[in-house]
């Protein structure tokens, strides 16, 4: 494969979807990293579709930008994170690129420590940050159990992840190399991300899973520390439940990366079985308790989904 010459460091790809209120907030932290002086770098936000006035956001702080890194503008039509995330990769000019989404505040050394990390394992094709969690409201009780779906992700250890265990760290402060995505990622991924009326997820788990598959490294980096900002929207059961059932929904296509089409079959009938045994059990300990112990009843759902997952993706034409 002819790779693109890379004339940078590092970029900062920032996909957002009518982020004008949500944006300020990351630029202005990105204008404060330090230790970056010795790195060329670029800063893209990828307007993806969106109807408020990012577009106008982005030009202001353009016209008034102190740091080195120069601040960029594009836009992605297409509706979807994967499609904004791919137009980040197709205009990246480095083989470095770090997603913050534009509820992702970056310490004022993620860059350093992002750059700094990728020279000390250059057989990883993706690394994720230490994503600690800033809620508006109180968290339901038990909500540890679920708090990773959400993007939340601690741990004071280097980790390199098992590509057995089908666990890979959240989008929000990944970073990738832009040649393990050329070199791995289809030009057409089967998950686009959660739109308008869907809430099917798991499109950038899937990409990682491609780049662990072709024999790439998946870490996780905690010097490289962001805090999610999570509105208390997304912490009501209207949102949490289809959130997770969505999750489940996408199951079938994370498992399956990689996967030889004849183990497949068989592959899927022990998930089958596994999934039932974990809705089984669900249903003894938490039965009375579901239609008011909110982590319990995404659990059931995220389970739920995970059995009907194929059965799903397939009717819906996500598999032809």
């Amino acid at each position: 494969m002819n790779l693109p010459k890379n004339i940078l460091d590092f970029t900062v790809v920032i996909p957002t979807y009518n982020g004008a209120n949500r944006l300020p907030e990351v630029l202005d932290k990105l204008q404060q990293q330090t230790n970056t002086e010795n790195i060329l770098g670029e800063i893209i936000v990828v307007d993806n579709n969106s109807t408020d006035n990012t577009a106008e956001l982005v030009k202001k702080y353009q016209n008034n930008w102190p740091y080195s890194f120069p601040l960029r503008y594009c836009f992605e039509a297409k509706q979807g994170a994967a499609f904004a995330r791919k137009k980040g990769i197709q205009e990246a000019k480095s083989n470095l690129i770090g997603f913050l989404d534009d509820d992702n505040i970056p310490d004022n050394n993620w860059v350093i420590s992002a750059y700094n990390f990728a020279q000390k394992h250059p057989e990883a094709g993706a690394f994720g940050s230490l994503i600690k969690g800033e809620f508006e409201t109180e968290l339901p009780p038990n909500f540890e159990r679920i708090k990773a779906f959400l993007a939340i992700k601690e741990g004071d250890k280097e980790t390199l992840f098992n590509p057995r265990l089908k666990y890979l760290p959240p989008s929000a402060g990944l970073v990738i190399k832009k040649q393990a995505w050329l070199e791995s990622v289809p030009e057409n991924c089967i998950l686009s991300g959660r739109v308008e009326g869907s809430m099917l997820t798991g499109e950038d788990t899937e990409a990682l899973a491609h780049i662990q598959s072709k024999g790439w490294q998946i870490w996780y980096n905690p010097e490289m520390k962001i805090t999610h900002k999570i509105p208390a929207t997304r912490l009501t059961r209207e949102y949490l439940i289809p959130f997770m059932g969505g999750i489940g929904l996408s199951k079938y296509v994370i498992r399956m990366v990689g996967v030889k089409w004849y183990v497949k079959p068989f592959l899927l009938l022990l998930y089958f079985i596994s999934d039932l045994r974990k809705i089984l059990f669900h249903l003894l300990r938490y039965n009375i308790s579901l239609k008011t112990d909110l982590v319990a009843a995404c659990e059931m759902e995220l389970y739920l989904k995970s059995v009907i997952s194929p059965f799903y993706l397939w009717s819906k034409g996500y598999l032809k």
